[in-house]
This record gives C-alpha cells, structure tokens and sequence, in this order.
C-alpha cells in the first residue's frame, strides 16, 4: 500500500467520522450497492483501493467536503483548511474569500 493511498484513506475515515456516518451509511448515501457499501467504504479507509473520481466526487458531496481534500499534498494544515472550508455555511465561504482578495499577496524571493 502507498503513502498517498494511506493519506487518502485516513481522511476519508476523518470525514466520515466527523460526519457521524457509518462506513456502511457512507456507502449507500454515495450510491454503492449497500450489500457492498460497508466493505468497499473500509478498503478505501485502510488505503487498499481508492475509488475512481465520479465515486470520489459522491463521497465528497455526501461528506461536504470537497474533492481536494483528499488529494491535498502531505501538508494537513491545507488538508484542514479544506475540510473546514467544506463544512462551513455559505455566508462564511463568502466572507473567507473576501478576506484573502484583500489579503497582499507577498512575492517570493
């Protein structure tokens, strides 16, 4: 197993939890079969498949997170920022993007 398919898998299982799903529920609300649901949902958990994109887009929707915070790069501070962003309301996404448009964007050096 991949340190990438491990990473995806935890925050799969982090999302889940916090959205207070079983990995069964989780399965059946993204559209798999729910004879399969619970099994398919802990492979991905423990990093031994990863699901293809559409199934990544329908586990993001029912997790409100989105898709880029499975796939963000070992750095979790980006990770949680997604996954907060995800969980917000929309009156705060809005006034999160406001703060970083006016925010100066410093050149690198």
């Amino acid at each position: 197993m991949s340190d990438a398919n491990k990473q995806w898998g935890e925050r799969l299982k982090q999302a889940r939890l916090a959205a207070g799903l079983s990995q069964k529920m989780l399965g059946i609300e993204a559209g798999l079969d729910p004879f399969v649901a619970s099994t398919r949902i802990n492979r991905y958990e423990l990093g031994i498949h990863k699901p293809d994109l559409l199934t990544v887009r329908k586990l993001a929707a029912v997790l409100r997170v989105p898709v880029a915070f499975f796939y963000a790069d070992t750095n979790d501070e980006v990770a949680e920022l997604l996954f907060q962003y995800g969980q917000a309301t929309q009156e705060t996404r809005q006034h999160i993007q406001q703060i970083l448009k006016a925010s100066p964007i410093e050149p690198r050096m």
